[in-house]
């Protein structure tokens, strides 16, 4: 992959001065996030420095087409040996802005979070509940895939109204259910849809549903309900995300369900935002079995495109009876 990387690079620049019309219509960008933590969970303490992702991204258009090709560099398979991966490798075919169809590995169209970029996501992590039920790290066992998958989609907006805005959105797409750079291993395709409405200018009210299954575990059944208003600096957001279906250790059982509310708001416009987070994830649909964290902290802007996040939470881990303090700090950058 690391060699591929880098002939797809060298021939991009090799090409710079050719002024062809498809690299006229090319875009190179990237971003970094780098990041310390610290808790004081009895017999887990941790405190440390991490590199939690870097990426570089090429995006194009070819006709009606708009394509991106981005890899993924982390440091999770240990100091000295980083990972290196593709993330997302798609085509879209966007004349009409009513019936888009897009085809490749990229982001399920499963909540609103999952495909927020993960520095305008605004925390030290997406919500546990997207993290365990979209395919991050999924309950099932699936390897970690950002929310990602290989598939096709079709989605498109409905109902322009005399201001401009549309009033509805749909997006339905079938995919292999295996997470990314993987085939589908046992031939049943997963099938997700979501639709939205967007009644006055900031706000998303949507629902989405998951049906689908895992080779081992068997049927994988999922719903989410959202809300959010994002204008002028100004973000709040809520979901709540339902799943019926085993999981990878059968002590999880069938079924799993979370939540989280957050606020985002500026202290100083485009210099200094505060955030509040409450954040719940219940592994086994019973509250013995939920882990809660009560999150609140800051987004200073050092640039236009360069952070400094800062967070605490009190966190309670009900499976275990454990409650303790978590710190995140990161800097944040984009080209």
């Amino acid at each position: 992959m690391k060699k591929l990387i880098m002939i797809a690079i060298a021939a991009f620049a090799l090409t710079a001065n050719a002024q062809n019309k498809w690299y006229d219509n090319v875009k190179l960008s990237g971003y970094g996030m780098l990041q310390y933590q610290a808790n004081d969970k009895k017999n887990a303490e941790e405190n440390a420095f991490n590199l939690r992702l870097m990426r570089l991204i090429l995006d194009g258009k070819i006709s009606d087409f708009d394509w991106r090709v981005q890899a993924q560099g982390t440091s999770n398979a240990g100091p000295g040996n980083p990972t290196v991966m593709l993330v997302d490798l798609y085509a879209e075919w966007v004349r009409h802005k009513a019936f888009r169809v897009k085809v490749g590995q990229f982001k399920r169209a499963f909540t609103f979070e999952n495909p927020t970029h993960p520095i305008t996501q605004g925390w030290y992590s997406y919500a546990m509940v997207i993290n365990s039920l979209v395919g991050f790290g999924d309950r099932t066992g699936e390897k970690s895939s950002g929310g990602r998958d290989i598939g096709l989609q079709v989605q498109g907006d409905l109902l322009k109204m005399a201001s401009g805005r549309n009033l509805l959105h749909y997006q339905v797409g079938v995919y292999n259910g295996e997470g990314i750079n993987a085939k589908d291993k046992d031939n049943r395709k997963d099938i997700i849809g979501g639709l939205w409405l967007m009644p006055i200018d900031g706000v998303r009210i949507g629902a989405f549903g998951w049906t689908g299954s895992k080779q081992g575990i068997g049927a994988k059944n999922r719903y989410a309900l959202s809300a959010e208003y994002d204008k002028n600096e100004f973000t709040f957001r809520t979901e709540y995300v339902h799943s019926q279906g085993m999981g990878a250790d059968p002590a999880m059982g069938d079924k799993a369900d979370g939540i989280y509310a957050f606020g985002i708001v500026p202290v100083i416009k485009s210099k200094l935002h505060a955030k509040a987070r409450y954040n719940l994830y219940r592994q086994s649909k019973e509250w013995s079995t939920s882990k809660t964290m009560y999150e609140v902290g800051l987004n200073y802007f050092l640039a236009k495109n360069m952070q400094i996040n800062a967070e605490y939470a009190r966190v309670n881990e009900r499976t275990n009876h454990s409650n303790y303090n978590f710190v995140d700090v990161e800097f944040d950058f984009r080209f």
